[in-house]
């Protein structure tokens, strides 16, 4: 993996660093008209969201639930499973880097047994489901106690990487060293098993606590010269993560060469009007570019990326972040491009009483609806497993029967 040293970092940071990360779009594949229309769902396994459904249950149990929800995937005509493998730099498979993840038996470094990634990507592909692996980057611990870290974790064995924030520990981002790992760690599991994707989240820097501050000045101190501001470090910092986690798939591929897409799905508003003229007509509290560092926009306009998945959770008609807003903006920032669009739908608020929009079991449907009449969108993605299969408010039957009855997951 290409390297940037601490000096050569700090002496090209605005200059040579434009001129690397603007040769990118050119490697996308050509292949995108044909292919398939996305029906995702994310299995988040953080804090056993989804899945396991408790880490006391044993390995049997869990390849069971993990059955089920593929088949409940595939009773509901989707085709693709965003499958979380890494959600607190920890990992669902045996890495040489990170410990294994503490969702699978209660206690994070224990071996749980069996190869769950392994099992995974099996069960999906034997049902004609695509697996994308889905990594978090950034986050450590839904905690900020290092001491309840494995002893050999590399949190503790590095603590100028790690950063306490809002009740949790994070990862620097400011820091090349820390890139450099978790892109090692991430492309283990892609070098080792056949899956079809590599995710992002919308977490990169951690989003904004009040009255709290990222405490990265040691890092910027080190690291920051050249730039106009820390906002603009911290957004380089994410850039080049996104830009040579894609390059590096588009060189070396997946297990034997195979090609692997490359995606996120962030926060929808990248940049409200009122901040800049190329953005959204919102009024979000939080802008991916300004809060999160992340230049989501950028990213699909060099091609960085596969495929995008903006997490569009509101309503059609919410003033401060209509749907039927957001889905223009977004099919207008990938077109022409050949960056894939799907839109991240929200089927975890359907029945809820506010907005009063979700209180309408076909609210989701008349997104897909409303989505349909912009040839860019490619798919949906829903979240989230569980919800797939509890399907409370029966929105989910509702898109089925609207949109998917009669046609086939290909």
């Amino acid at each position: 993996m290409r390297r940037i040293t601490r000096r050569g970092f700090a002496v090209a940071a605005l200059g040579a660093a434009s001129s690397l990360l603007t040769t990118a779009g050119a490697a996308a594949p050509a292949d995108r008209a044909s292919r398939r229309e996305m029906r995702g769902m994310w299995l988040a396994t953080v804090a056993n969201l989804d899945w396991p459904s408790s880490a006391r249950l044993q390995p049997a149990e869990q390849q069971r639930e993990l059955r089920a929800h593929f088949d409940r995937a595939v009773a509901r005509k989707l085709n693709t499973v965003f499958f979380q493998v890494r959600p607190t730099a920890d990992a669902l498979w045996p890495s040489p880097y990170e410990p294994w993840s503490a969702c699978l038996t209660g206690q994070q470094g224990r071996d749980p047994g069996w190869d769950p990634l392994d099992f995974a990507v099996r069960e999906a592909h034997r049902r004609n489901l695509e697996l994308h692996a889905w990594f978090n980057p950034y986050r450590v611990a839904n905690h900020t106690d290092p001491g309840r870290l494995t002893p050999d974790h590399p949190a503790r064995r590095h603590p100028d990487w790690v950063l306490p924030y809002g009740g949790k520990l994070y990862y620097n981002p400011g820091v090349p060293e820390v890139r450099g790992f978790v892109q090692d760690a991430m492309f283990d599991a892609v070098r080792r098993y056949p899956v079809d994707g590599v995710h992002f989240d919308d977490y990169f820097y951690p989003y904004p606590v009040a009255g709290q501050r990222f405490d990265d000045d040691a890092a910027f101190d080190e690291f920051g010269s050249g730039f106009r501001s820390r906002a603009a470090w911290r957004r380089d910092n994410i850039d080049r993560l996104v830009y040579e986690m894609a390059d590096r798939l588009r060189d070396e591929g997946g297990r034997g060469g195979r090609p692997v897409r490359f995606g996120v799905a962030p926060f929808a508003v990248w940049r409200n009007r009122a901040t800049d003229q190329q953005g959204s007509r919102t009024q979000a509290g939080v802008q991916t570019y300004d809060d999160l560092y992340a230049d989501t926009r950028r990213w699909v306009r060099e091609g960085w990326l596969d495929y995008i998945v903006p997490q569009v959770y509101w309503p059609l008609g919410f003033a401060a972040a209509d749907y039927a807003e957001l889905v223009p903006w977004w099919a207008r920032t990938v077109d022409g491009t050949g960056v894939d669009l799907y839109i991240g739908e929200a089927l975890y608020k359907a029945g809820e009483a506010q907005p009063a929009a979700w209180k309408d079991p076909a609210e989701l449907s008349r997104h897909l609806t409303f989505a349909r009449g912009y040839p860019q969108v490619g798919g949906h993605v829903y979240f989230s497993a569980k919800e797939v299969a509890k399907d409370r408010a029966g929105a989910m039957a509702r898109v089925v029967r609207d949109h998917y009855a009669g046609t086939t997951r290909a």
